[in-house]
C-alpha cells in the first residue's frame, strides 16, 4: 500500500476541473428536476453571494493569500504557529452582579471549576460615571453588573485573588479612568506592582457612540483619555493590554459581519494614530493592542471574519512600518452572541452557543466567553453559567478540535469567503477614510446609521420568517414546561449597602487631600497638560470616588448628548409580506379617521441602559406600519419621559428594557404620568423581562408586555387593539 496516498489524481487535476464541474452541474440539475441551479445561491446580509459549490476556480488569484502559514504574516491562519495544539484558548467568562462581595464569591467558585481568567462586568451606574447614591441611577445599581464606587469596592472584588497571577479583563469605557485607577491601587495594596499586572481594559470609546452608548464625555476629550491610558500603560504596565478594540457590541446592535469587521479595524486605526501623536513608537504599544469580536449563528461567515480581521489588521499596520511582527498581529477575545439567544424554547440556546463557540475556535480566537442559556431572560443563573463554561471545557477536552491548526485553511469555500469579506470590508473602510476617519464619521452619524439599517433589515427578516429562529418563528413550542431558574438582584438592598460603604469611605478619608487631587485632575483636563490616568491614580489613593473623579472631568469636558435620529422605509421593504404591512397601515388610517390623528407612541429608554437596538428597531418598524413615533433621548428618568409624553400628547409610551430595571422604572413612570395628568396614556414594555415579572408589571398598570422575539407587526396589532377599544 502506497504511503501518504492522497486519493485519485483526477479529483484535483486542473485539466479535469471543467469536465468535473460540468458533470456536477448536470447531476445537480437532475436533482433539481430541471429548475435553475442559481436558485441554490444565497445572498448574505453582507452582500456576499454564497454558492452551493466552490472549486479551485473560486480561489484563482488568491493563491498567495491561501498559502500563508499560522504565526506568519499576514496571520490569516492564526497569530501563533501552533495555536491550540500547544495551548488552548483562555476560558474567560464575563460576569459580575450585585455587590463586590457576591461577585468575588462567584469568581472564586468559577476559577476553582476551570475558568482561566476574569472578565469583569460593571453595572450601568459605574459605566456612566455615577456613584451609587446618585438619584439618576436608583434602578441600575448592581443590576447588570457589579457596583464599584471606590477603591474599597475594588479591593473586595479581588479579595483572595492574587492579581500578579490572574489575567483580568475589564469591560469599561466611559468611566475608564477611575476603574483603571481603582484596579491599580487595589493591586498596590495587595503588594502587586503595576509592572506585574496582566489583562485588558476595553477603553474603546469610539464604538460607544455607534452602539452601546455608555459614554460620558464627547468624542474628542474621550480620545484624549484613550491616549493617556495607552501612554501610561506603555510606560508602567508592560504586560497589560491598554485597549480592546471591540466589534462585539456592533454585531449585537445589528451590524452584519462586514460592518462589524470594517468599523472595528477602522476604530483600531484611529487609536493607533492617537498613540503615535503622543510620540510613542509603533512597536512600543501596538503589540499590546487587542480586539474583541462577536460570534453569531452564521457559522462560516464568523470563521471567515476572524481570519479576515487578522489579514486586514496586518495590512493597515504596514503603513506605520513596524519592526516587531507582533505589532501587526491581531489577537482577539470572542464572545458568543447574546442577540441570537431566545426567551422561547430557551434550552435551544445551549445548542446555539455551542455552534457559535466552535466558530470562534475554528476562527482562531485567543480567549472566549460563552453566553448562558438564560441571558435572553435575566442575568445568568449559577447553573446556566456552569453549562456555558463547560461548553468550552468539552470542546477543549472531549473532542479532537484542538489537534490541528486552522482546519479550514485551504478550503475553496473558506478562502474564497474570507477574500470576499475582506473586499467588502475595504469598501466600508474607504467610506470612513473619505469622511476623514472614524471620529469624523461618528460625528456625522454615518456608522450608527449603517448599523441601524442593518438591524432593521435583520428584524424584518426574522419577523417575516425569512430568517428562521427555531422555537420563535418556526417549530414553535407552546408548552410552558421549559421554565428556567432566574437570578433576581434586589436592587434596593444593593444600593443601600453601596451607599453605606460610600459614606464610610468619605467619613474616614482625608477630604482636603481628595479636594486637592480632584482639582489637579480638573486642571489637567482643562489645560490639556498632564496624564489623566496618572492623576486619577493619585485621587484614588486618597479615596476619591468614581462619581467624584468622573464629575471633575465632566466639569471640564461636559457630558455628551447623542443626537436622536431615525430611519424609515427600511423595515417595510425588507419585510416583504406587503399584505400584512398594508393591513396594519389601513387600521392606523382608520384609527386616525375616528380619533382625529394617527396612533402616536413615545419609544423611550429609561435609566442608564445604553443598548438601544430594540428601541430603534421598534421605532422604525412602527413608523413604517403607520404610527407617529417619537424617540426619547437616551438615559431618561421616568419623570423626564412622562413630561415628554404629556407634552407630545402621545397615546402610548413604549419602554425598551434590557437591563432589569423595569420593576423600579415602570411604576415610577406610571406615577409620574398620573402626577402630570397623563392617566389616559397607555404603557407598554418590551425587552428582556422574566415571565415571573409579568404579573407585577400588569398590576402596576402596563397595558402590554412584549418579550424577546415578539414580531413588530404583532406589537402594532396589540397596541391598535386597545387603542381602538377606547375611541
Amino acid at each position: 500500500m502506497q504511503e501518504n496516498q492522497k486519493g485519485p489524481a483526477t479529483l484535483g487535476s486542473v485539466e479535469n476541473q471543467n469536465t468535473d464541474l460540468n458533470e456536477w452541474k448536470n447531476l445537480a440539475s437532475k436533482e433539481l428536476r430541471g429548475e435553475n441551479l442559481d436558485q441554490l445561491n444565497r445572498q448574505s446580509p453582507e452582500g456576499v453571494t454564497i454558492k452551493p459549490l466552490y472549486t479551485k476556480q473560486d480561489t484563482a488569484g488568491i493563491s498567495d493569500f491561501m498559502d500563508t502559514l499560522p504565526g506568519l504574516a499576514p496571520f490569516t491562519r492564526g497569530p501563533r504557529a501552533t495555536m491550540f495544539t500547544h495551548r488552548p484558548w483562555t476560558i474567560r467568562q464575563y460576569s459580575g452582579f450585585s455587590t463586590a462581595e457576591e461577585s468575588n464569591a462567584f469568581y472564586r467558585k468559577n476559577l476553582a471549576a476551570g475558568q482561566k481568567g476574569l472578565s469583569i462586568a460593571f453595572d450601568l451606574a459605574t459605566h456612566r460615571g455615577y456613584d451609587s447614591d446618585h438619584p439618576r441611577v436608583k434602578a441600575d445599581v448592581g443590576k447588570a453588573g457589579v457596583a464599584i464606587d471606590s477603591v474599597e469596592d475594588m479591593k473586595i472584588l479581588f479579595d483572595s485573588i492574587p492579581l500578579h497571577e490572574m489575567s483580568v479583563s475589564m469591560t469599561m469605557n466611559g468611566a475608564v479612568l477611575p476603574i483603571m485607577a481603582f484596579y491599580i491601587v487595589a493591586a498596590e495594596e495587595q503588594g502587586v506592582a503595576q509592572n506585574k499586572l496582566s489583562g485588558t481594559i476595553q477603553n474603546d470609546i469610539l464604538k460607544e457612540y455607534m452602539v452601546r452608548n455608555t459614554y460620558i464625555y464627547p468624542p474628542e476629550p474621550s480620545m484624549r483619555i484613550v491616549g493617556d491610558i495607552i501612554e501610561y500603560s506603555t510606560k508602567n504596565m508592560p504586560k497589560f493590554n491598554s485597549i480592546s478594540i471591540s466589534g462585539y457590541h456592533m454585531q449585537e446592535a445589528g451590524a452584519d459581519s462586514a460592518l462589524e469587521l470594517a468599523y472595528t479595524i477602522a476604530d483600531g486605526l484611529e487609536y493607533v494614530k492617537t498613540a503615535l501623536a503622543r510620540g510613542l513608537d509603533i512597536d512600543d504599544f501596538a503589540p499590546r493592542l487587542s480586539f474583541f469580536f462577536a460570534v453569531g449563528m452564521n457559522f462560516y461567515m464568523e470563521i471567515a471574519k476572524l481570519r479576515a480581521a487578522r489579514f486586514l489588521w496586518n495590512e493597515v499596520m504596514q503603513a506605520f512600518h513596524p519592526k516587531n511582527p507582533q505589532s501587526s498581529m491581531l489577537r482577539t477575545h470572542c464572545q458568543t452572541s447574546g442577540y441570537s439567544l431566545t426567551e422561547k424554547d430557551p434550552y435551544n440556546n445551549v445548542v446555539r452557543t455551542t455552534i457559535e463557540a466552535m466558530a470562534a475556535v475554528f476562527g482562531g480566537t485567543q480567549s472566549l466567553h460563552t453566553n448562558s442559556l438564560d441571558e435572553a431572560i435575566s442575568l445568568p443563573s449559577e447553573s446556566a453559567a456552569r453549562i456555558a463554561r463547560n461548553t468550552q471545557l468539552i470542546i477543549q477536552e472531549e473532542t479532537d478540535i484542538c489537534h490541528t491548526v486552522d482546519p479550514f485553511g485551504g478550503s475553496y469555500f473558506m478562502e474564497s469567503l474570507t477574500a470576499d469579506l475582506i473586499a467588502r470590508a475595504r469598501v466600508i473602510m474607504k467610506e470612513v477614510h473619505d469622511l476623514g476617519g472614524m471620529v469624523h464619521a461618528i460625528n456625522k452619524g454615518i456608522p450608527k446609521l449603517r448599523i441601524e439599517e442593518s438591524a432593521a433589515k435583520k428584524q424584518a427578516r426574522v419577523d417575516s420568517g425569512k430568517d428562521v429562529i427555531i422555537g420563535v418563528n418556526k417549530y414553535k413550542n407552546n408548552s410552558s414546561s421549559d421554565s428556567v431558574e432566574v437570578r433576581d438582584v434586589d436592587n434596593s438592598s444593593v444600593r443601600n449597602s453601596q451607599i453605606l460603604r460610600l459614606n464610610t469611605v468619605k467619613k474616614n478619608r482625608d477630604n482636603a487631600a481628595v479636594t486637592k487631587a480632584l482639582a489637579a485632575l480638573k486642571l489637567a483636563a482643562t489645560s490639556g497638560h498632564g496624564n489623566l490616568l496618572e492623576l486619577s491614580v493619585i485621587a484614588a489613593r486618597h479615596r476619591a470616588t468614581l462619581g467624584e473623579i468622573s464629575e471633575s472631568l465632566a466639569e471640564s469636558f461636559g457630558r455628551h448628548k447623542a443626537k436622536v435620529q431615525s430611519i424609515s422605509a427600511v423595515y417595510a421593504s425588507a419585510y416583504g409580506g406587503q399584505n400584512m404591512i398594508e393591513a396594519i397601515r389601513l387600521r392606523a388610517t382608520q384609527f386616525a379617521k375616528k380619533s382625529g390623528r394617527r396612533p402616536r407612541i413615545l419609544v423611550c429608554k429609561l435609566g442608564q441602559d445604553g443598548h438601544d437596538r430594540g428601541a430603534k428597531v421598534i421605532a422604525t418598524g412602527l413608523a413604517d406600519l403607520g404610527f407617529d413615533v417619537d424617540i426619547g433621548p437616551m438615559f431618561q428618568t421616568p419623570e423626564e419621559a412622562a413630561k415628554e409624553a404629556v407634552e407630545n400628547d402621545v397615546h402610548v409610551v413604549g419602554v425598551s428594557s434590557q437591563a432589569a430595571g423595569h420593576k423600579t422604572l415602570v411604576p415610577d413612570l406610571i406615577a409620574a404620568l398620573k402626577k402630570l395628568g397623563g392617566d389616559q396614556i397607555k404603557i407598554v414594555i418590551g425587552g428582556i423581562i422574566p415571565s415571573q415579572d409579568y404579573e407585577f408589571l400588569k398590576k402596576a398598570g402596563c397595558a402590554a408586555i412584549f418579550g424577546p422575539g415578539t414580531p413588530i407587526p404583532e406589537c402594532a396589532e396589540t397596541i391598535l387593539n386597545f387603542l381602538e377599544s377606547n375611541v
